[in-house]
């Protein structure tokens, strides 16, 4: 299976990230629970911890101990994260491995489709955040809209910070491929 759709929502994360302005860390996001850093720290951290937990074939933690990344650098540990986590994903035979996530057990495949959901989700609600253009991918967010309406069920949504997934919300009718793929996810349009 190629990665391409993972490097795909890495790009645009990366895009979303490098706008970013210091003075925004502290705005609010669509993920209600969440400011700007946070967003940025879940990003950046995810780029490294797919990657690590892919390579180790279990998680070691849920990826929300990782540090702050928010005051430093954190492109080039964005960019590290997401070389080491392509590499990993790209591997004979990583697709097919079994990896022992904090909430079950997945093939690498199915764990690759996460992470991509969730860089891509997270670019979303960083663009809309600091006042970027959040129209982002539109044919791998209608890839990713098909994939997540297949594999998310009513179980892993609820309250903000006790679900992994908000109730699906109504999108307008003229919503882009991107903003209906975060209806689904739970957020606001």
């Amino acid at each position: 299976m190629s990665t391409q759709s993972l490097q795909d929502a890495f790009t645009a994360a990366r895009g979303i990230l490098e706008n970013v302005k210091p003075d925004q860390m502290d705005d609010d996001t669509p993920c209600a629970s969440w400011k700007v850093k946070d967003l940025v720290n879940h990003i950046v951290g995810g780029a490294q911890w797919f990657g690590t937990t892919m390579d180790a074939g279990v998680s070691e933690g849920d990826g929300s101990d990782l540090p702050d990344f928010s005051s430093s650098d954190y492109m080039s540990v964005f960019d590290d994260g997401v070389k080491k986590s392509l590499d990993a994903f790209a591997k004979p035979g990583a697709q097919e491995k079994m990896v022992k996530l904090p909430f079950g057990e997945f093939p690498g495949g199915a764990f690759m489709g996460l992470a991509t959901t969730d860089q891509f989700a997270h670019a979303w609600d960083l663009a809309k955040a600091t006042g970027q253009d959040a129209n982002l991918n539109p044919e791998l967010a209608k890839q990713l809209l098909d994939g997540a309406r297949a594999t998310i069920p009513d179980a892993f949504r609820g309250p903000d910070g006790k679900a992994p997934f908000g109730p699906a919300c109504d999108a307008p009718a003229d919503a882009s491929p991107a903003d209906q793929l975060a209806a689904f996810l739970g957020r606001t349009v």
